[in-house]
């Protein structure tokens, strides 16, 4: 055998072997840990993207360097927020009958409940409308409570001297405004009525079978909105922004809960508001629609359903005017709040739905009624 050399043969399957140890022992080994880290670092990244998108922009308070410019006549509360207002009818100083007028939902201090030049000069009334907190050029209320709401107007009031007692009217989720006052201030109040207001459904004292029914009638997607306002109101602002999923009905201005007589008085509506539309949300959404629907359909301090009477010696009068095809405030509710209220003067209206408020004629026959007893 030449050179003396030794002639090894080395099998396949040999050869194999060799070859996978040498590759996992070459094989890249990640640190013990390093999943449970970058889970953890996802964890964060998702909260943080989260927590971003639940947390609503700052409001442009009106008067601030990026804020809209004030244009309206405001006073000064005690807590340094501004409310605005707007003087309607006779002058305050001539009046004989003087309202507090809270406007609805996504609204401001121009949209009156105003009677006609007639009544208010026969009659001599004097009305005030104010931009609810967050709305129009009124401050917002971040501490907003439902007390808050009743001393708000007590101030404004008292400010611009409207004297011990004065009437109260709310329209919609100003209705809510006009349950606070009979609750907390009514010693103040001549009078008061409700226009089609909104109500909670989670307000003690409803059998749970009304409140359930009448919840149901509500569109899926206010279902959703009301729930989260609820029960999770840090949410109301991404849920009414989000694209997955419809928000609420009511801020989108869908109009599926209009019946045949809203969709009527539509065009009215949008004539009187050409000119201050731009103003109701210019200051933001969270602090106005956002804010309203989670002081509105949160927990209560009180249920309008324990109210005393106001005014137990006939020294006033209450009113709730409501439409029976109403979409948005099933009228079921309002009779069970009035069988439970005898001192309430209740007032169905037939085949009306939430706007009738509007329609030829009816602010003077809601005015007359507060102010003089006539139907």
């Amino acid at each position: 055998m030449a050179g003396g050399g030794v002639n090894r043969k080395i099998s396949a399957a040999s050869a194999r072997a060799h070859t996978r140890r040498a590759k996992q022992n070459t094989s890249f080994k990640l640190p013990s840990g390093i999943f449970t880290k970058i889970l953890l670092v996802l964890s964060v990244g998702i909260l943080a993207w989260a927590y971003q998108a639940i947390q609503p922009p700052p409001p442009k308070t009106c008067g601030s360097p990026d804020g809209p410019p004030v244009t309206a006549s405001r006073i000064k509360l005690r807590d340094g927020r501004y409310l605005a207002y707007k003087e309607h009818g006779v002058p305050r100083d001539a009046a004989k009958y003087k309202i507090v007028e809270a406007h609805g939902f996504d609204s401001c201090r121009h949209d009156a409940i105003a009677p006609s030049a007639e009544i208010i000069e026969k009659l001599g009334v004097y009305i005030v409308t104010f931009d609810r907190p967050g709305y129009g050029e009124s401050d917002p209320n971040p501490k907003r409570t439902v007390k808050s709401m009743a001393l708000d107007i007590e101030e404004l009031a008292d400010q611009l001297k409207l004297g011990s007692k004065f009437y109260v009217i709310g329209f919609s989720m100003g209705g809510q405004w006009i349950w606070s006052c009979l609750k907390y201030i009514p010693h103040r109040l001549a009078g008061a009525t409700l226009v089609a207001p909104v109500v909670n459904y989670w307000w003690s004292g409803f059998p749970a079978n009304l409140s359930e029914q009448a919840y149901q009638k509500q569109l899926p997607q206010d279902q959703w909105a009301l729930r989260l306002s609820h029960y999770a109101p840090w949410l109301t602002y991404w849920w009414n922004t989000q694209k997955w999923f419809p928000g609420s009905s009511v801020i989108a201005h869908s109009g599926d809960n209009f019946n045949s007589e809203d969709k009527k008085l539509l065009p009215k509506i949008a004539s009187r508001r050409k000119h201050s539309k731009a103003l109701v949300r210019q200051q933001g959404e969270f602090e106005s629609l956002h804010r309203d629907i989670i002081i509105g359909f949160g927990t209560w301090e009180f249920s309008p359903l324990d109210l005393d009477n106001p005014f137990p010696n006939n020294e006033g009068s209450a009113h709730l005017w409501h439409g029976d095809e109403d979409g948005l405030v099933p009228v079921t509710l309002q009779r069970y709040i009035a069988q439970q209220l005898p001192w309430i003067h209740y007032h169905e209206l037939p085949g009306a739905g939430h706007l009738f408020a509007v329609a030829d004629g009816m602010a003077d026959t809601m005015v007359k009624a507060l102010l003089v007893g006539e139907k």
